[in-house]
Parts: C-alpha cells; sequence; structure tokens
C-alpha cells in the first residue's frame, strides 16, 4: 500500500488485563502484522505492560482490546483526552455495549425484539424467573465477552452451580430466556452489514460458547447462511438498526438467534470482535472479496476523518 505513510504511527492497542487477555494478544498480533505487511508504522501496545500515558506521540490507534478495560469505553477515554484518533466505537456506545443488560435496555426502548432477562443472584426467586422467563435460561456475566461464564440452566437444581461460575467473573449476573432455534452473526463494517454467518457448533456442546469459539476446529460457519433472501435482507437491516441504537459506529459484529418460529431475537453486541483465525469478522468480510490485510486497513481508515472520534 503506497499511501500508508498517511496513517503516520499507530498503536494497536492488544493484550490488556481483562478475562479475554489470551484472545486480545492472538488478535491483536494478527492486526499488528496484517496493517506492517501494509506498509503502515504500526507497533504493538500492550496496556498491561506499559502506562497509558506513552500513547502520548502516536498519531492514531487501533483498538483490539476485548473485554473490560479496551471494549467499555474506558481506553476510548483515554485517547479521546490524549487526542489520539481510533478505530471503532466512542466512548458511550462502547460502555453500553459493553454492558448486556443497559444494551437489551436501549434495545427494548427502541422497540427493537431481544429475549426477556432478570439480573438474579444466588438469592433470587427461582419460581418467579422461571414463570417470567421459563426454562430452560441461560446464565451469563453481565459485563464479559466471549461467552465467559456462561451456562445453559435446564433444571432449577442446575441454578446455584450457573450463577457462582457467572459471578467469578461479575457482580452483575443475568438470566436471559433460552431461545431455541438457529444463529446467525452479523458484522458491520463502515456503516454496511456484510453477508450474514450461521454459526453451527457441534451437537455435543450446548451453544457457541469459549472452546467453539477460539479452541475447536468442528463449527460450520455457514456463508451463505440458509436464510431467504428476504430473510437476511430483514436481518441485516434490523442489526444495523441495532447496532446504530447502542451508539456503537466503525465495525463491529451482532449476534442474534432465529426461533422456531421464524422470529428473529437480538442477542448482543460486539464493539471490538476477535480478529483471530477463528474469527467472525475476516470470514464475512472475505465473503465480500476483503482480504485479512485489506480489512485492517479499511478499519484503520475510520480514523481518518478529522475528528478524534
Amino acid at each position: 500500500m503506497s499511501n500508508a505513510s498517511k496513517f503516520g504511527k499507530v498503536a494497536v492497542l492488544l493484550g490488556g488485563k481483562s478475562a479475554e487477555r489470551g484472545v486480545s494478544l492472538d488478535s491483536g498480533t494478527a492486526v499488528l502484522e496484517a496493517l506492517v505487511r501494509s506498509g503502515v508504522d504500526a507497533e504493538g501496545f500492550d496496556p498491561q505492560e506499559r502506562s497509558v500515558t506513552e500513547l502520548v506521540g502516536y498519531d492514531r490507534a487501533f483498538i483490539v482490546l476485548h473485554g473490560r478495560g479496551g471494549e467499555d469505553g474506558q481506553i476510548q477515554g483515554v485517547l479521546e483526552w490524549l487526542n489520539i484518533p481510533y478505530t471503532g466505537t466512542g466512548v458511550q456506545g462502547s460502555a453500553i455495549g459493553m454492558d448486556k443488560v443497559k444494551t437489551k435496555q436501549v434495545w427494548q426502548g427502541s422497540e427493537l425484539p431481544t429475549a426477556p432477562y432478570r439480573i438474579v443472584s444466588k438469592d433470587s426467586d427461582l419460581n418467579e424467573i422461571v414463570g417470567s422467563i421459563g426454562l430452560p435460561f441461560i446464565i451469563k456475566p453481565v459485563h464479559e465477552g466471549s461467552s465467559i461464564g456462561m451456562s445453559k440452566v435446564e433444571k432449577i437444581e442446575d441454578f446455584a452451580e450457573a450463577i457462582a461460575k457467572a459471578a467469578v467473573h461479575d457482580a452483575v449476573v443475568m438470566a436471559e430466556k433460552w431461545i431455541t432455534g438457529r444463529e446467525f452473526t452479523i458484522v458491520i463494517l463502515n456503516g454496511q452489514a456484510l453477508p450474514v454467518i450461521r454459526l453451527e457448533p457441534p451437537k455435543d456442546v450446548a451453544f457457541y460458547d469459549y472452546e467453539a469459539k477460539y479452541n475447536r476446529n468442528d463449527v460450520q460457519y455457514g456463508i451463505p447462511c440458509g436464510l431467504t433472501e428476504d430473510e437476511e435482507k430483514r436481518l441485516q437491516a434490523l442489526c444495523l438498526r441495532a447496532f446504530q441504537a447502542v451508539g456503537a459506529s466503525g465495525w463491529g459484529r451482532i449476534d442474534a438467534m432465529q426461533d422456531e418460529n421464524g422470529n428473529f431475537w437480538l442477542l448482543e453486541v460486539n464493539t471490538v470482535p476477535g480478529m483471530t483465525s477463528h474469527s467472525l469478522v475476516p470470514k464475512a468480510a472475505k465473503a465480500v472479496g476483503l482480504d485479512f490485510d485489506q480489512l485492517c486497513v479499511a478499519i484503520l481508515e475510520q480514523t481518518l476523518n478529522g475528528a478524534v472520534h
């Protein structure tokens, strides 16, 4: 890429201190290598190893910090303060997107379909939860990504263990109605919804969990996704609205389900999705003719619009 000098000196922010540190190191390394191959003057920058004050002197930042500290508005706030343009969603959209409950509240307020939920604890009234959202349901830490700490609860006796597993990662835990059906992910890039990907985990896992996302090679990724053309367009439009509703921008991913009656349900938004060999954003980009290096440069180009964000 001959005009890569327009980016100046780029910090690729990776690693960090969240539960997703390992994935972030993998993602960030892949992005860094792609940018360097494209002629960009890029360096890796791990906020766990270096003070963020050392970001002074970089011209822009490519954020590949997953989870808390990187995907929740914290690092975005630092970059705003330092007047360094950065990739992806701003402070407010990042903070909302990292909080599954806040995201659902925004979607519900925007009349977008998302599964019923309850904030729960070990002292919650199980009869009330089952009465309101039914069985089975899924227990999730509210502020974690990559399916960390999640469990499917099919019978009341599983509840305490599921709560304990989630509470290791977060003080706030939610129960969400289990949607039986097909799972999809929709990548948003520069205001466009890319081709929908159908996720088909192997039969021996309950859902598309951390192990399936990062360590297994037997997950099926469907592009084309198996929806009709009309359904795919409807889902893409729905996800664009959902992305914009939480204030997300630049690039990201929305996870959604289609139930057995054909209805779509929004699950969550990812404002700094994975960029590893198993990741979904590169797969969707490839379907529209963008290789990994071109994808990384396209994301970095979001920082050239003249404003910090």
